[in-house]
């Protein structure tokens, strides 16, 4: 009995010592970390205002393989929310806010972890210098309950090795994506070639759709987010992880009344997926007639034909046709497009 009194007495003075120490920790941290991405500003600023692709890089988020995500409307700037959940745990959880946007020159996020009172505050500063971007990053960390005071006791080395994995994250991701857009701003469009395609392994949903005006675009357009979203938040794909989407479909059936195709996404290896809405498909690879298109979805029609007269002329036989997507395809706007088709004797 004298040693349990004793023991009690132990824990008394230490959680005594502890509470009297936490008295000389501030109730909330701020740190400030400059770092420098070697891109301009109208490159950066779309990934950090726009949550979706903040969440894609943003070592906080990726480091954790088993985050799911849920994005609200609107998806970008002032106003616009996710909230990320541990898929094995739903217990553990978290809400991310862009809570003010100055275009092109600040930011301000509220990150709330699982059942905290108070959010994290941080501020992000952009200054433009030609070809790169110096940004600026004030983390300000919850307000803390005495007894919690220790959390604030984390170095600022935490912050700043986040940020630096981050960042490199960003290049990448910001590298692939500039190397596209002049590789896209430098094709020929119009013209005939004649290319070796490599075989591929896609990703995505077979679906049949009315042929009705503009019914089919706008189609692709919801099976796109439905595709692409699947790869991105349920098998945690970052942008530079999968393939330009494609749609496969029989070039003589753009007459029809109701127009069925494949759309997906090449991904480097087959990997286990649960969801029986999404399937594999092998593209063979081998020789093929491309043509580039610029303009609205309808007319590619022209397009497609002068493929077809052009294995007709060589007396070569020819399999489906592929649509292979330059640019994030809109029901509004112009597509620009890779048309192949297979072609063999």
């Amino acid at each position: 009995m004298r040693w349990i009194k004793f023991g009690v007495l132990i824990l008394i003075i230490l959680f005594g010592i502890y509470a009297v120490s936490m008295t000389f920790v501030e109730e909330r941290k701020e740190y400030t970390v400059q770092s420098k991405v070697g891109y301009p500003i109208d490159k950066v600023f779309p990934q950090f205002n726009n949550l979706q692709n903040f969440s894609h890089w943003n070592d906080f988020f990726t480091s954790d393989k088993n985050l799911g995500f849920s994005f609200f409307t609107p998806y970008s700037g002032q106003g616009s929310s996710m909230k990320f959940f541990n898929k094995k745990k739903q217990d553990q959880f978290g809400e991310m806010f862009v809570r003010y946007e100055n275009p092109m020159r600040t930011l301000r996020y509220q990150l709330f972890l699982e059942d905290e009172s108070y959010p994290y505050l941080i501020d992000v500063k952009f200054v433009g210098k030609g070809e790169s971007t110096d940004i600026i990053w004030k983390i300000q960390t919850p307000k803390q309950p005495l007894l919690k005071r220790s959390i604030n006791l984390m170095t600022e080395g935490v912050f700043v090795d986040k940020i630096d994995k981050s960042i490199k994250h960003l290049t990448a991701i910001l590298g692939n994506k500039v190397d596209k857009e002049n590789l896209i701003a430098s094709i020929k469009y119009d013209s005939i070639m004649i290319e070796n395609q490599e075989s591929a392994l896609l990703l995505g949903v077979n679906v049949s759709t009315s042929n009705k005006k503009d019914a089919l675009i706008k189609n692709i357009v919801i099976n796109h987010n439905k595709v692409v979203n699947f790869v991105k938040q349920d098998l945690g794909k970052k942008d530079d992880e999968f393939g330009s989407p494609m749609l496969i479909t029989n070039p003589n059936n753009f007459k029809d009344k109701e127009v069925s195709y494949y759309y997906g996404v090449a991904l480097p290896k087959r990997i286990g997926v649960q969801d029986n809405n999404y399937t594999f498909r092998t593209v063979n690879g081998g020789k093929t007639y491309v043509i580039y298109y610029q303009g609205s979805y309808a007319g590619r029609i022209k397009s497609v034909q002068q493929l077809m007269q052009k294995a007709k002329k060589d007396t070569m036989r020819y399999n489906d046709l592929q649509e292979q997507f330059l640019e994030e395809p809109d029901a509004g706007s112009d597509v620009k497009l890779k048309l192949q088709l297979p072609v063999y004797r």
